[in-house]
This record gives C-alpha cells, structure tokens and sequence, in this order.
C-alpha cells in the first residue's frame, strides 16, 4: 500500500492506521484498501496511477455531497500521488443483498425493493437536479455521451463480442446501423448528469439505504441511460414486471424535476436499453473471451436473455436491420447460453386466453411453449352466480375443485412440463411460455394458470410471470390472486 494513504489517515483521523486489509476492486485497476484505526474507526484507501479519473471521482463526490445525496465523503487526498482517502460504506452492494435476500422463486423480497425504489428516485435527483452547476470539464474520459461515444460503445460490441464470438455479421451493413442508432439517439434530450453505470454492484447499502459510487465515468447525456444500466443489469436478473414498476416510480420522481415527455421517453429508453446491452455484451467479451477471466462470462447468459426481451417487445426505435439479424444470431445460439458455469433463472410465463380472440401473441422471441385447451372441464361460467367472477374468486375455485377433471387436468399438465423445465435449465434457456385457454378467458383458462402458477412458484430456479389476456375485459376486478 502507498505509504500516502496511511499519512493520510493520521492527519484525518489523528493516528497511523493499525491495519490495512486488500480489498477487491471488480472490473478495474485501482487498489482498493481499508484502513482500520485502533478506536474503530475505518477509512477506504484508493490507489490509483490515472489522475484525471481520481480528480473526476472526487470533484463529483464532493459536489454530489454538497447536493445532499448519499455519496462516499472524500476524507482527504494526494492528487500528485494518485490516492485518495473516502468514507467506509461497509461490504453490501444492493447485488449482493439481492443475492443473500432472494428466494429460489426469483421475487424481490420488500427490503430489496425498497433500496432499488429510493436508487431510482435519487437518480431522477441526481441527473436533474443535482447535474446542474456540475464541473463538467472534470468528466473522464469524455465530456458527454455523443456520437464518439456512442460509437466506442458500438465498436466495443462488435470487436470484442460479435467477433470472438464468431458471429457472422456484414460489416459495411452493421456500420451503417450504427450510424442509424446513433442518429436516433442524439435526439434525445441531453442536458443532465449520465452516470455511466449505474448498477447494482456500484450502490452500496448501508442502514437499509442506498449510497452510490463510481460515478467517475459520468457526463453529459440523456436520462434513459442510466435507468436502463439499473434495470438490465445482466446477472441481477430483475423480474420484468418489476422493471416496469422501478420504471414508473423513475419517470414520477423525474417528472416531478423536469417536464417528461412519456411516450418519447419509451422510444429513446428503447434505444438506450439497445446501446446499454451492446456496451455491457462489449465488456464481458473483453474481459472474458480475449483476457479469460471467467466469471464475466457468467453474464453473458443473463444479456441474451434482455435482447430477447428487447426484441419480442416489438421494432426497435429505429430500422436496424443487419444489427437485428446479429442479435437475432446470438439469441438463436445455444453455444453462447453455455459459456457460463452458472446457468441464468428460467422465467415460466403462464397466461389465459379467449379462443374467441385467438391465441396469445409470442412475448419472448422464441415462437414456443405450450398452449392447452381448458374447454373440455366443467364451466363455471354456465352458473348465472359466476358470471361477474373469474377464476380467482373463492367460490368459482371452491366450485372448480368440487369436480376431479380441473384439478387432474392441471397435474397432468404440470408432468408434461417436468422434462422440459429440466432440459430448460440444464441448456440454460431463460424462457417458457405455457398459456390456457377457454372459451371467455375468465373461468377455467384463469384457474388453471393460476393454480399452475402457485406450484411451479416452488420450483427450485425457476421464477414465473402470470399475465391473464382478458383481465381488462372481466366484468368487475376480481379478488386479489391467490398465488401472490
């Protein structure tokens, strides 16, 4: 350790540290140390020889701190050394609390909620409010998120990961989508603060509250970014339903700061999601294929599993079509699912339907799954009592279970299932859709899935989304589900 930082520490805190410990500085080259004092108290030592990243870290901790927000205070520094002294936030990263808090069912325990719900609304403080009066010609290496560093971003994918992936892509076709995206992107307001990369591993928790760090890559940009960094942060593998409820507390937060042009919001967030994802695909090719370290790999899984969602959402933002057919390449590829040790959650989504309607459109890219006729079981929607009810009121299931064929008919489903979620996690696949039908999409379509749902919530690796097709057509709302 450089002899700086104990110095440091003794002319903060009035006495030479009693013991250092090394602490693990992920995806970077700074030495990272905590100094520990004999009355208790701890500092984080910082070694680092790149000086314009050490002045931007802590001229933007210092005017964060002054802004109120909860940022490491710096204790003190040698800016011609390169080491800096800052607060102590403790071990906890809200990925490692997600980790220790999570169940086997996938779901966001309250706590965990909590700290990402108040992240997302002091980020809205911290690009809005608190990017104003920044020293921006602090930022490293680069003033502003535009085309240079857009493009840096594009080249990192393509170079690092399409090509020691060995996915085929025309090279002139896939520049020209770059500059496509590139101009869609550059529409988007730009005046406030991009932190860069804004994850779960760089907010820390502690006392139940969020602290946030490593922000010196930040500049200028548009606010979408940074939520998306948060939200398709690769191996934290958010449940998508709770992705939208982050986004709407985000937009009221920054609605409440800035006007937000909603609908545009979505586009440009779109866009962004696509730019964050090929940064992030740029970043575990590098440090995986061409340095091998194999723990970054692990990730990779967890981003295939976005652009999947990304593109069953529907078109990007912009006409992309070389791009699309190289992502399209990478979803499509087993291989790539495989190169981590560890396999991703596999998300079930279980719907009801209306024959009427027809079936359900395919939401997650693969163009399977199952679907199942619930038209042969007994109908509760033939007894005028049920006909404002659904599948997930008490008497219409009590009605249900009072007959074998409901109950054997979902048993039967769930063996047919068992072999196809095995072989699903063990190729690491991240989705499967089982969908039921009925004639209204309101009785017997809505008790199996639901009844599905609750077992397969036990299953070990396994996380499941219920969505019902006609829930906005039922006559009244129905009793909350009885599956949680």
């Amino acid at each position: 350790m450089n002899a700086r930082l104990a110095d440091l520490f003794a002319l903060r805190f009035g006495a030479a540290p009693c013991g250092t410990v090394p602490l693990e500085a992920h995806g970077s080259d700074r030495k990272l140390f905590r100094l520990k004092g004999r009355d208790g108290r701890t500092a984080i030592g910082v070694e680092n020889g790149d000086l314009d990243e050490n002045a931007a870290f802590t001229g933007f901790a210092r005017h964060f701190r002054a802004a109120g927000l909860p940022v490491p205070e710096i204790y003190a520094e040698d800016s011609a050394a390169g080491v800096y002294l800052e607060e102590d936030l403790g071990d906890t990263t809200l990925f490692e609390l997600l980790q220790k808090e999570r169940g086997s069912s996938g779901d966001i325990p309250a706590t965990v909620a909590a700290v990402y719900k108040q992240s997302v609304r002091l980020l809205a403080r911290m690009q809005i409010e608190a990017g104003k009066g920044l020293d921006y010609g602090l930022c490293h290496p680069h003033g502003a998120f535009d085309r240079r560093s857009m493009r840096w971003d594009l080249n990192y994918f393509k170079y690092y990961f399409l090509k020691l992936a060995h996915v085929p892509f025309h090279e002139q076709r896939l520049e020209n989508d770059f500059d496509a995206l590139c101009d869609f992107l550059l529409k988007a307001p730009a005046d406030f603060f991009l932190y860069r990369d804004f994850q779960s591993r760089n907010i820390m928790v502690r006392g139940g509250q969020p602290w946030f760090i490593d922000f010196q890559g930040g500049r200028h940009g548009a606010l979408p970014y940074d939520l998306a960094s948060l939200l398709l942060d690769a191996k934290a593998d958010l449940p998508f339903d709770f992705r939208d409820r982050l986004k709407a507390q985000y937009l009221e937060a920054a609605a409440a700061l800035t006007p937000v042009d909603r609908d545009r919001f979505e586009e440009f967030y779109r866009g962004f999601s696509l730019i964050r994802i090929l940064q992030a695909m740029g970043a575990y090719g590098y440090r995986g294929f061409f340095e091998r370290k194999a723990h970054f790999l692990q990730s990779v899984p967890y981003a295939i599993r976005n652009l999947e969602r990304l593109l069953a959402e529907g078109a990007l933002p912009v006409a992309l079509p070389a791009l699309t057919e190289a992502l399209q390449r990478i979803v499509a590829t087993t291989r790539l699912r495989e190169v981590a040790p560890l396999a991703p959650r596999l998300t079930v989504r279980i719907e009801s339907f209306s024959y009427r309607r027809g079936y359900p459109a395919d939401t997650t890219g693969n163009g399977g799954g199952f679907v199942f006729d619930c038209r042969a079981l007994p109908n509760p929607g033939r007894e005028p009592g049920f006909l404002d009810l659904t599948g997930r009121d008490p008497v219409v299931i009590a009605w249900l279970e009072q007959h074998s064929e409901p109950g054997q008919f979902v048993a039967q489903v769930r063996s047919l299932l068992e072999p196809t979620l095995e072989a699903y996690q063990r190729r690491h696949f991240t989705h499967l859709t089982v969908a039921f039908g009925c004639t209204g999409g309101q009785h017997r379509s809505v008790y199996c899935a639901e009844t599905l749902a609750r077992g397969l919530r036990t299953h070990p690796g396994i996380a499941v989304e219920i969505h019902h097709g006609e829930a906005a057509r039922w006559p009244k709302p129905s009793a909350p589900s009885v599956t949680g």
